[in-house]
């Protein structure tokens, strides 16, 4: 039932830009065909999304900065005073509450610099669906085309994660000031592992958001009631795709040289990586659902060469002469012949001399000249002119190249030459 109406509401509804051509490999076959056959245009897709997160991923590095300058002014549990007494007494928690204070004035502020990556992930996004739907070339115009369609689009589920992450590190920060100072640690873990599971759900959600609205015109309400929709439908798959699409991050979590294979990875085609595989993996899905329209799939249009132009043309020109051959043409049907008279014509006898032979000479011009007459008269009745003016319409457009290279009309005369 949920089926039928996620497939009633969005069928017809899929934005014209996406127009697909049919073919016989399979998805993911085709998407690393795309990939690899595209890279450039990947990378330079890719670049312009960086520079768009570059506020955001500044924000964080300027927080673990300030971070780490403060850990170093403050003497925790530095033994500085009189024979060894500590200079300042009491330092429990101090360090919890300087990243708990960070926290909150630098990852609030990435919440806001998520506003300004929510326009990388909209040309993104609608620039590497379009290339694998369409084969199209990427150009900075059409990046910029996908900001203007999608962008609100994007910024509300890039937004709420963004807010509930921001969430999910004060509550862990929370946690670790309370163990730190001694309360009960029971309430705060469990917290925070709920505040995880949140995190991750919502993030799976707005993945989700994002590929509704980046795919069809529909409101901002239904694309959060299918996108839940579609997540509840392949709840598996979708972990396991986002656990592929992700691999830059997991990169940049594990640290040491998996940092730097990240950070090399996101420069060069990480942000492509992870939308490019996204977006393949959510048309799968939508086309369980949805059916393409007509539309959808005509093969997308293309300027063809001069060559390919001319190729077609010879053979229309062939099927056009192999269909006159086969209709058989007939001069004896298309031309007029007089009937028999059974009038006796003069011929040769075994013995003949000069005067016969004009004679007869003169009896076979005299009846060429009648056929010729009675063939001009009659041609212009309607069993031959009709007949005639079927071949001459299918005879009409079709030109050959003749010896001199000039183009010369094909008739029943030279059809066959």
């Amino acid at each position: 039932m949920a089926a039928n109406s996620v497939a009633t509401a969005l069928s017809g509804q899929e934005m014209s830009d996406y127009s697909r051509s049919a073919t016989d490999q399979n998805r993911w076959a085709y998407t690393w065909g795309v990939f690899k056959s595209n890279f450039g245009k990947i990378f330079l897709c890719n670049l312009f999304t960086l520079i768009f997160f570059l506020p955001m991923i500044a924000a964080v590095y300027i927080r673990n900065l300030y971070v780490g300058g403060q850990l170093t002014l403050y003497p925790f549990g530095a033994n500085l005073g009189f024979v060894g007494v500590p200079s300042t007494p009491n330092v429990t928690g101090l360090a919890e509450q300087l990243f708990m204070s960070a926290d909150m004035m630098f990852y609030a502020l990435a919440v806001l610099c998520g506003l300004i990556a929510a326009v990388g992930v909209a040309g993104v996004s609608y620039s590497l669906k379009k290339l694998v739907n369409t084969g199209s070339t990427f150009t900075i115009k059409g990046y910029f085309e996908g900001v203007r369609k999608c962008y609100f689009r994007v910024a509300f589920p890039m937004a709420l994660f963004l807010i509930v992450f921001f969430c999910n590190v004060l509550v862990w920060d929370w946690k670790e000031y309370v163990i730190a100072t001694g309360g009960s640690s029971a309430w705060p873990i469990a917290a925070t592992v709920l505040m995880i599971i949140l995190a991750v759900i919502v993030g799976i959600l707005c993945m989700w958001f994002i590929a509704v609205g980046v795919s069809y015109k529909v409101g901002p309400l239904n694309v959060i009631k299918y996108g839940i929709k579609f997540l509840f439908s392949s709840i598996l798959q979708s972990l396991i795709m986002l656990g592929i699409a992700f691999i830059p991050v997991w990169l940049l979590l594990i640290g040491g040289i998996g940092t730097v294979l990240a950070v090399v990875f996101f420069i060069i085609c990480g942000f492509s990586f992870v939308f490019l595989t996204w977006m393949s993996f959510t048309q799968s899905i939508f086309d369980l659902f949805i059916a393409p329209t007509t539309e959808v799939q005509k093969a997308a249009p293309r300027n063809k060469t001069k060559e390919e132009l001319a190729a077609e043309k010879e053979e229309e020109e062939k099927l056009t002469v192999g269909a006159i051959i086969a209709a058989g043409r007939s001069e004896l049907v298309g031309t007029p012949v007089p009937p028999i008279s059974g009038e006796a014509l003069p011929h040769l006898g075994k013995m003949f001399g000069r005067s016969a032979v004009a004679e007869v000479a003169s009896a076979r011009a005299e009846m060429e000249k009648y056929v010729a007459d009675y063939s001009a008269e009659h041609l212009k009745d309607k069993k031959y002119a009709e007949y005639n003016k079927m071949f001459a319409e299918r005879e009409k457009a079709i030109k050959d190249t003749g010896k001199k290279g000039k183009k010369k009309k094909i008739s029943a005369d030279n059809l066959l030459r």
